[in-house]
């Protein structure tokens, strides 16, 4: 099955437009009344939510818009103008696990599973996509409307070459299993989800698949999905699901979620950016999810699965150069933003904030890790390395058995009196 996607309207809300910039406050006041910022804003919010079929107010504050799939904003690239949009992948990757047959742990204790919150309140109807809306205070929060959803250059670590000059410039820091030195189409793993404290509303704590091409220079491509807390992003707290994609080292390509044209969604049921919950509990209840993300052998283009059988959709081959054939480097594991000056370091916390050796129901876990072959086939990865920048703020433990697979548990509390 397809849809032919034909020519893109955009809703042209003013009002509510200027009602959201408002209510984020009014600095630099031009003689309109509006600094540029706002009115850049105002710009590029008609451009990022696209007219819906029915609204959805979600307990967290959030309104999630049910578009129209081929009125998505994908379809603001020039290539896809009059994309035949891809319901389903051509193949599938066979699969070594059944994840409804895993058990939680080596100890077979229980992971429940997790939902969105704006399911609350109602769904998204057959042919539409739920898309969390963007509001003025979200653009205005970012240090430039231009750089709005996207991350800042030089973000992935480079286990390879591990300079702590070098590293400590970036502000980020991470933990992390990763395989390299072949082929590789695709990656999964089951991830335990929390909801890390932030110290700085600029910062960022996340945990994600990284699908990796070319070198770490200029022209690195990059395909992300798993959880985040990022204030400034999402303006609170929240854990919340995400996707992410560069083409060029995160310079001028590629965004979180659907904040630009590319990432083509095909699933009514579950919205990028959107909260998730619940959430893990320290000693208590925990909670994990599965992604998978792999290259379509017959098309070409990159799907990403959420669980054991919701499809979102697809990167189209043509946004990449590297991955447009395979990846070269799988990552999975945590990072954060250190922003911290005068070298004190950041007290946002990666995973649960507990270092690794604490184990199930307190430290963070990937289990099940996989990657995709060129036969199309799921299987645990070989010589897998581990990587953090300073152990005594965040570490990484790795293991194999045979409920798990290949794991690590993973994170830390930031600052402390070793760090």
């Amino acid at each position: 099955m397809a849809v032919q996607a034909g020519c893109i309207c955009t809703m042209v809300v003013v009002a509510l437009v200027c009602c959201c910039l408002l209510s984020a406050g009014a600095t630099e006041a031009t003689a309109g009344g509006f600094s540029r910022k706002h009115i850049a804003a105002g710009k590029r919010l008609r451009r990022i939510n696209k007219p819906a079929v029915k609204s959805i107010d979600s307990p967290d504050g959030d309104m999630i818009d049910c578009v129209h799939i081929t009125h998505q904003p994908a379809f603001d690239h020039p290539f896809l103008k009059n994309h035949t949009v891809q319901l389903r992948p051509g193949f599938h990757p066979e699969d070594l696990y059944n994840d409804s047959k895993l058990s939680a742990d080596p100890g077979k204790k229980k992971v429940s599973t997790i939902t969105q919150l704006w399911h609350q309140n109602g769904r998204c109807p057959d042919g539409t996509i739920p898309i969390r809306r963007t509001r003025g205070e979200d653009v205005l929060r970012s240090s430039s409307v231009k750089r709005y959803g996207r991350k800042k250059h030089r973000t992935i670590p480079k286990p390879r070459f591990a300079d702590p000059d070098l590293i400590n410039e970036s502000g980020h820091q991470h933990a992390i299993a990763y395989v390299e030195g072949d082929k590789y189409y695709g990656a999964k793993a089951i991830i335990n989800v929390w909801e890390p404290k932030i110290q700085q509303t600029n910062e960022f704590s996340l945990s994600q698949i990284w699908i990796l091409g070319g070198s770490f220079g200029e022209d690195l491509n990059s395909i992300e999905a798993g959880w985040q807390v990022s204030p400034d992003l999402y303006g609170d707290n929240n854990t919340r699901l995400f996707t992410y994609w560069t083409s060029d080292a995160y310079q001028a390509t590629g965004c979180y979620n659907l904040l630009c044209s590319g990432f083509i969604q095909i699933n009514s049921d579950i919205a990028m950016g959107a909260s998730i919950s619940p959430i893990s509990e320290f000693s208590g209840s925990q909670y994990d999810i599965s992604i998978l993300i792999w290259k379509d052998p017959k098309e070409g283009n990159w799907w990403m699965q959420f669980g054991s059988d919701l499809v979102l959709g697809y990167w189209p081959s043509f946004l990449f150069s590297y991955l447009a054939d395979s990846a070269s480097m799988i990552e999975w594991g945590g990072e954060v933003v250190d922003s911290q000056p005068d070298g004190e370091h950041t007290a946002t916390e990666m995973g649960s904030g507990h270092f690794p050796e604490e184990g199930f129901g307190k430290a963070s876990y990937f289990r099940n890790i996989q990657i995709v072959d060129e036969s199309n086939n799921l299987r645990s990865p070989k010589g897998v390395g581990s990587f953090t920048e300073q152990s005594n703020c965040y570490d990484v433990q790795s293991g194999s058995n045979g409920d798990w697979g290949s794991y690590f548990y993973y994170g830390g509390p930031g600052r402390n009196s070793n760090c």
